[in-house]
């Protein structure tokens, strides 16, 4: 069938204008000036791009389809045998399901692909959430915001990939709605955090106060300041990236004190050490994994051209951030089930105010920044064309 159609062809980076150009990339480039039929086709076909396209992407949409297999109990026992083999035991029920799942839902089963089990929980556990009315349940509420973004945040930075090449315009708006989607999942986490993840030690202080209300005015910033490293900052390229590494560097920093205090420096009692500390190891070194490929562009620096199409570091970032937020999801839902009892007793109230609402003036913050942002290109544009005139 795609033997049929012509796909666009590629370029080199002396073929694209400068704002195309990705370090270390040599060939491999789509058109620039692309129409949104060919930014679709373009994802059949091999270019620098299409692996970042499909590395977000695709787990989102096979993880639907096997997990609700799973949850059905079609794939039987293979589900619990593929666990014990990779977990060495199964992760607990939620403490938001009412009922148990069929045997064989813990997780995945033969004929479900790895990046598959990546998501077993991002889409399908969103959807069985809803499904089964627990959202009514308000200790819930920070796993269903946090789910939202894992679910949000890999579907912006996909349809971003796909279409940036329609302009330059387009690819800056594109990125606009890409760093709004990561914003709002810091904030996310940052919920999650304060309702199950807390040390006891900080539960109910100041800190813990401020906790989401600082996160959320952190998440807000990050967008813009992300924002206009993208439109605004033209003139130096280095300056716009190191603009966006401390407009995501700094929210994850905060967000992750009291984790950090947990799992590294707290001793004595009243530090919450339980099954979920190891998992919290797991995901806070992949996040400085891929941290470390968004900054530093390796291995293409170190032989350019070499890694255009597969193996380079935005590849990589895309791989090991999702494998992050599976094991950051995982220690979220161990921590959510093993202190919910403890929590329920003696941590602060979880509300629609700091959590559900948080989300929501934070969505709708960052939708007001973007949409500045966008009309600040427009401006732009009607000036250029006016003087060429």
């Amino acid at each position: 069938m795609l033997s049929l159609i012509k796909l666009p062809r590629v370029l080199t980076i002396n073929q694209v204008p400068k704002v195309f150009h990705e370090d270390g990339i040599v060939s491999g480039y789509r058109y620039p000036y692309s129409s949104a039929k060919d930014c679709v086709l373009s994802i059949f076909q091999l270019t620098n791009e299409t692996l970042n396209i499909w590395t977000h992407f695709l787990p989102t949409c096979t993880s639907h389809r096997c997990l609700i297999g799973l949850g059905s109990g079609e794939f039987g026992d293979q589900g619990n045998s593929l666990n014990s083999i990779i977990f060495s035991k199964p992760f607990p029920n939620s403490v938001c399901r009412k009922r148990p799942l069929a045997s064989g839902s813990t997780l995945a089963m033969k004929g479900c692909t790895w990046c598959a089990l990546m998501f077993r929980f991002f889409l399908w556990k969103l959807l069985m959430v809803l499904e089964e009315e627990e959202w009514w349940d308000s200790y819930c509420w920070p796993l269903l915001t946090f789910l939202i973004s894992c679910c949000l945040y890999p579907l912006a930075s996909s349809c971003a990939h796909t279409f940036s090449t329609m302009s330059e315009r387009a690819r800056h708006i594109c990125f606009f709605f890409d760093y709004g989607a990561l914003s709002f999942y810091s904030l996310g986490s940052a919920i999650t955090y304060s309702s199950y993840a807390f040390p006891e030690k900080w539960v109910n202080s100041a800190f813990h106060k401020y906790y989401v209300p600082t996160a959320t005015f952190n998440a807000i910033i990050s967008t813009g300041l992300a924002c206009y490293s993208r439109s605004t900052v033209k003139s130096s390229a280095k300056l716009g990236k190191n603009l966006r590494i401390v407009a995501f560097t700094y929210p994850y920093l905060f967000d992750n004190i009291p984790l950090f205090y947990r799992i590294f420096m707290c001793a004595g009692g009243g530090c919450t050490v339980n099954e979920a500390t190891a998992v919290h190891y797991q995901h806070t070194a992949l996040a400085l994994l891929t941290g470390f490929l968004f900054a530093t562009h390796l291995p293409e620096r170190l032989a350019p051209g070499s890694f255009d199409y597969i193996g380079h570091s935005h590849q990589l970032f895309h791989v090991f951030a999702i494998i992050g937020t599976y094991f950051q999801l995982t220690a979220i839902e161990l921590d959510m089930t093993l202190r919910k009892r403890w929590l329920q007793a003696h941590s602060q109230p979880i509300t629609f105010t700091n959590t559900v609402g948080a989300a929501l003036f934070c969505a709708a913050s960052s939708l007001c920044i973007i949409y500045i942002f966008c009309r600040a290109l427009s401006s732009t544009r009607t000036r250029r064309d006016r003087d060429l005139k």
